[in-house]
């Protein structure tokens, strides 16, 4: 069964914790306030990780290269069929086929046709959904202090935005700007990897757990926020000639070193990071005038640089 353009089988704050939690932290204001820029400048290089080059992709378009982190600790066989697709060469040639406006950038085959579809080599047609994994202990985890109206409990684990529900021990990837996700009909095991999507909008949070998330861009997102739109509703290119054809798609492991992008991503694990979560839930610059004491999940930014310039 080939996957057909996922959105067609898609439907479409307690405050008093973090109310009090800002009025702690006001009190204790610390006397020398820091943007995140500024923290972000005083990091030290045990701050900064580097991806995994065999869960870091590389989508190659004629405007340039857009850089992915698999997560394979949330979406395992997901992040192996797609690396699976990628050297099989699955993806070179085939065309990004909609950018729906506040929503999704999709990739893939835009024929429906089973028939006349580009077929699988080694890649798996099926994959049962990995919408969520049981919570392993060995997983680092900085919680959000805020509540959170899609999850009981919200935070970070390494490098990612995540979701994790106490109760019954399962955690998430959430769908944040950037987000990448594996597109599926309305059986659940039919995302396969073959069709994928970035979210290039508002977060889409009512998705979580409907859907598998397998990673996020760390590097090149402007390639496919400002793509043109497609046409409403969907956002589908209605021709042809308006996809955007990909030129290929890599696993980094299988580029020379000497060509791939050499990236860093801070990491969510250290006190740095927790400074970077107050000083955006509470800005104290001279232009603030009320500090919210509060943060949704998708605006606590993930930081990634280039090694080469240590620019973002």
């Amino acid at each position: 069964m080939r996957t057909k353009p996922f959105v067609r089988t898609l439907l479409a704050l307690s405050l008093s914790s973090a109310t009090l939690f800002a009025v702690q932290a006001q009190d204790a204001a610390p006397a020398a306030y820091r943007t995140v820029n500024e923290l972000i400048a005083a990091s030290a290089p045990e701050d900064w990780r580097t991806p995994n080059p065999e869960n870091t992709l590389y989508l190659e378009l004629a405007s340039g290269r857009v850089v992915f982190e698999l997560a394979p600790a949330f979406a395992p066989k997901h992040a192996e069929n797609i690396r699976t697709l990628i050297r099989d060469g699955y993806f070179d040639g085939l065309a990004i086929i909609r950018s729906q406006d506040n929503y999704v950038v999709q990739w893939g085959d835009p024929e429906e046709d089973e028939k006349k579809a580009r077929p699988f080599k080694t890649a798996k047609a099926k994959l049962a959904g990995e919408f969520t994994v049981p919570w392993q202990d060995s997983m680092p985890f900085t919680r959000l202090p805020d509540d959170d109206g899609y999850a009981q409990v919200v935070g970070f684990s390494n490098g990612f935005w995540i979701g994790r529900d106490l109760r019954t021990q399962e955690t998430w990837l959430t769908h944040c700007y950037g987000t990448l996700g594996v597109a599926r009909g309305n059986e659940t095991d039919s995302g396969n990897g073959a069709q994928l999507y970035v979210t290039t909008g508002h977060a889409p949070r009512h998705l979580d757990r409907n859907i598998t998330l397998a990673g996020r861009v760390i590097h090149g997102i402007e390639l496919l926020s400002t793509l043109p739109r497609g046409a409403p509703p969907m956002g589908f290119y209605a021709t042809p000639e308006q996809r955007i054809p990909i030129k290929s798609m890599h696993v980094a492991t299988d580029v020379p070193e000497k060509d791939r992008t050499p990236l860093e991503v801070l990491r969510t694990d250290t006190p740095l990071f927790t400074q970077i979560i107050e000083s955006k839930r509470n800005r104290r610059d001279p232009w603030t005038q009320l500090p919210a004491g509060h943060i949704e999940l998708c605006n606590v930014p993930l930081p990634v640089r280039l090694k080469a310039t240590g620019t973002d």
